[in-house]
């Protein structure tokens, strides 16, 4: 199943998230350029206040859910485009023994979709392992990627899962239009699961 469309919505997401990490670090700057004028004379004009350990406790801890979240996404991210560049070689070198030319992975896809060609029995094996119900691009293990991916940039934030679930369906959307025609049964099957996985999560919440 082609994740491309359903990556870029919820990148599309993620680029927001990405101007509120820098809006934090202008403040910690600013917070530093504070910290040096108190060293340099010896007193501050920032009333002193008392922060209860848990407060102490519950900051430490977001900030440690924040940062594991961050690893969650490069780590998935980075296998995702792994794994998209082993499969268009894949089939760069099925379709170049049939004179078949591709650029990009959208010329790719069209490609296959159009079913004009041929696979050896070693890409057709290597095909349906990696489609098979613990294969990589199985239904099981897509959902689960795709589903993780934006719990870890929701941050258990039901108002912001909820975003992330309409970005999937847009992604969706976008997957289908690049394919050219209704996406494969086991797309189709990738998309529902992926969907219980959300009303699943609206559910517990409730």
């Amino acid at each position: 199943m082609s994740l491309n469309g359903v990556n870029s919505g919820f990148s599309t997401y993620e680029t927001g998230n990405v101007s509120s990490t820098k809006n934090t670090s202008d403040v910690s700057r600013a917070g530093k350029t504070g910290s040096d004028k108190t060293a340099a004379s010896g007193y501050s004009d920032v009333a002193a206040t008392y922060e209860h350990s848990s407060k102490s406790s519950n900051a430490v801890s977001s900030s440690s859910r924040k940062a594991s979240n961050a690893s969650v996404v490069a780590q998935l991210k980075a296998d995702q485009e792994a794994r998209m560049a082993q499969m268009q070689s894949l089939v760069t070198k099925m379709f170049s023994k049939q004179g078949i030319t591709i650029g990009t992975a959208d010329d790719m896809w069209k490609a296959l979709a159009g079913g004009n060609f041929t696979a050896d029995a070693e890409t057709i094996a290597q095909a349906k392992e990696d489609i098979s119900e613990d294969g990589y691009w199985g239904v099981k293990q897509t959902s689960e990627r795709i589903f993780s991916f934006a719990q870890a940039l929701a941050g258990d934030d039901e108002e912001k899962m909820t975003k992330m679930k309409e970005a999937f369906e847009k992604g969706f959307k976008e997957a289908t239009k690049t394919w050219g025609k209704e996406l494969p049964d086991i797309s189709q099957n990738t998309r529902d699961a992926v969907l219980k996985k959300f009303d699943d999560y609206f559910a517990g919440k409730e």
